[in-house]
């Protein structure tokens, strides 16, 4: 096979490498898909690393590494070998997502492989896979992913999908994600490429078909599929990023966007299938030109290549988090909110619990024990905590694991019994003064992963120590701060009032701002709410002045030493029955450079004009 097959799929792709000198190790691409055989003898020599555990000796019969090795061969195989890349000096990182077992990755797996790609430094994601969707809408967790990489100026780019008809998969179908479809060498929209009315502005096609790519193990092979065609605008993207590292990669989206050369047939239906039109360097070079030499008259800013100019690092009360400007993950720290549970991974586990469990008496009758019952594993445990080992321990958000939870170290047995106490708390009746509605959980995000009973795959997130680990007892935090502030002057509100605008509060902070505590700013968004919850008296005094809040924004903080990585969190609290009313600010300033976060300085506050 002629190594060099892949460069000759586009017009002018062997001059656009050859100008950008095969791509800038300053620019940072990463795959999301199966394993990848780094040992490979087309990666000898390349830039790119594999996050997660070593998946051992890889061959051509493993067909999720058979994808993720084809993909990455695309874009990182190195000059004189078996596959040319097309961008082989570029850096490159390969992120797992399919579990090895069923071969599919649920929309929280892509997101999670989203924030770590973010995290790690990433302009450029490629995602050669998807979930089909009636609408083109993702669920919550992949929507809030997509909209992190808006934020964070990273493009993300994603296969249209193999369905061969009018229809969406996500995260392609996402309007800030650039799809891609699969056409021949000739330019004509293969018949099983997507196609569909979200694509026809944010996506293009490129050559899908018989694409030579790295076999796991040793050698080579051609395959077709929109899985193939995205990795090759991916490189585009990479070559034309480090050809002018002035641009930003949602500049470049844009660029590709307006360079496509446009669909020139009269059949309608044909014109679909070509999306927004064919992957064109020239095109994408010439609308390159024009735009620099506009804004150099102009003396405009760089734009975002979103309508406006580039966006402030910030969040959202709505969740989205900022990281423009984020760190990348120091050493895989994790800082989450959720609620604690328990899983049993095998039958075997399951039933050795029932066998040890003593029996209940329920309304005189004596039955036999359930391990599912959570109060009855507190009290079996309560008697002996050495069992608590035996169990995977998770954190949840809404009914969802997404996280074993591992203790380690000299504390692990206090651990272990933290984690019991806080389960007892969640299990107490939700109007008991000690009822714990939610956790925090601080960890360190290992390369580990475990199976649960359901058959879903979680990361281990390994704790040390008890620091951060912290249970939301809402009722007692609730009356403590609504009588202290229901009897000072001024208070517009009763006691149950304020009481009902305080927990209002704190369940919007938490499910707001909903996240995989990952990235350093979300990290700081969930100390900050757990501190929130601490220090919740001192909003009260907005509560029980009637005022809500309205949104919670993030920032990088200026202020900070030099070593630690300092976020400002404010907090906007604004009169619904007042809106020209002046707006209540409270900021926290965060450092989570470490396992657990610390506030610097204290809670400050002012008014601000509307």
């Amino acid at each position: 096979m002629d190594p060099h097959r892949n460069l000759g799929l586009v017009a002018g792709l062997r001059q656009l490498r050859e100008d950008a000198g095969g791509g800038s190790p300053e620019v940072v691409v990463a795959v999301i898909d199966g394993p990848v055989d780094v040992n490979h003898a087309v990666f000898a020599g390349a830039r790119v690393r594999a996050l997660g555990a070593d998946s051992g000796v890889l061959g051509a019969e493993d067909q999720l590494a058979r994808h993720g090795t084809h993909v990455a061969s695309i874009l990182f195989g190195q000059p004189g070998t078996s596959v040319e890349g097309i961008c082989p000096n570029v850096t490159g990182i390969f992120i797992t997502v399919y579990d090895e077992r069923t071969g599919r990755a649920p929309q929280l797996e892509i997101a999670r492989a989203i924030d770590r790609a973010i995290a790690e430094g990433a302009q450029i994601i490629n995602f050669s896979g998807g979930q089909y969707s009636d609408s083109g809408t993702a669920d919550q967790w992949l929507q809030q992913a997509v909209a992190r990489c808006e934020e964070a100026g990273v493009l993300l780019i994603a296969a249209a999908g193999n369905d061969g008809c009018d229809c969406l998969h996500v995260p392609a179908a996402s309007p800030s994600v650039l799809a891609v479809g699969a056409c021949d060498d000739d330019g004509a929209p293969l018949d099983f490429s997507n196609f569909g009315h979200l694509y026809a502005t944010s996506g293009i096609v490129a050559p899908g078909q018989d694409v030579l790519g790295a076999l796991p193990g040793a050698g080579t092979t051609q395959d077709s599929g929109t899985s193939l065609a995205a990795p090759i605008v991916t490189g585009v993207a990479a070559l034309l990023l480090s050809r002018d590292p002035g641009r930003t990669p949602l500049q470049i989206r844009e660029i590709l966007l307006r360079g496509v050369e446009q669909c020139d047939s009269n059949v309608h239906e044909y014109c679909r299938r070509l999306l927004a039109g064919h992957l064109s360097i020239e095109g994408a070079l010439t609308h390159m030109n024009d735009i620099g030499s506009a804004m150099e008259a102009s003396g405009a800013a760089p734009s975002c290549g979103c309508g406006g100019s580039m966006p402030v690092p910030q969040a959202s009360a709505a969740g989205a988090s900022p990281s423009m400007a984020d760190a990348p993950d120091a050493g895989g720290l994790v800082y989450a909110l959720g609620t604690i549970s328990y899983d049993f991974g095998t039958e075997a586990r399951r039933d050795s619990f029932k066998q040890l469990m003593p029996p209940v008496e329920v309304d005189g009758i004596v039955v036999p024990p359930n391990p599912y019952d959570a109060r009855q594993m507190v009290a079996y445990l309560a008697d002996r905590p050495y069992e608590a080992r035996a169990l995977i321990w998770t954190l949840n958000i809404e009914l969802t694991p997404v996280y074993a939870l591992e203790p380690a170290g000299a504390f692990a047995a206090i651990l272990y019994e933290k984690f019991v106490e806080m389960l007892a708390g969640e299990v107490l009746a939700e109007s008991d003064e000690d009822h714990i509605q939610r956790v925090s959980i601080p960890g360190r995000l290992t390369d580990r992963h475990s199976r649960l009973f359901s058959g879903q795959v979680v990361p281990v997130l390994q704790g040390e120590n008890l620091r951060g680990a912290y249970g939301w007892k809402t009722n007692a935090l609730v009356s403590q701060a609504a009588a202290a502030v229901g009897g000072r002057k001024g208070s517009k509100s009763d006691v149950a009032s304020i009481s009902e605008n305080l927990r209002g509060f704190l369940d919007r902070v938490y499910y707001d701002l909903r996240n995989l505590g990952v990235l350093s700013s979300d990290r700081a968004l969930n100390f900050a709410a757990t501190n929130a919850f601490q220090a919740a008296a001192v909003f009260s005094e907005a509560l029980g002045a009637g005022m809500q809040l309205e949104s919670v924004e993030t920032e990088r903080s200026p202020f900070a030493r030099a070593d630690a990585d300092a976020w400002d969190v404010k907090l906007k609290f604004f009169d619904p029955e007042n809106t020209r009313r002046a707006r209540r600010v409270y900021r926290f300033t965060v450092d989570v450079s470490d396992t657990m976060p610390v506030t610097l300085g204290e809670v400050r506050s002012w008014t601000a004009a509307n």
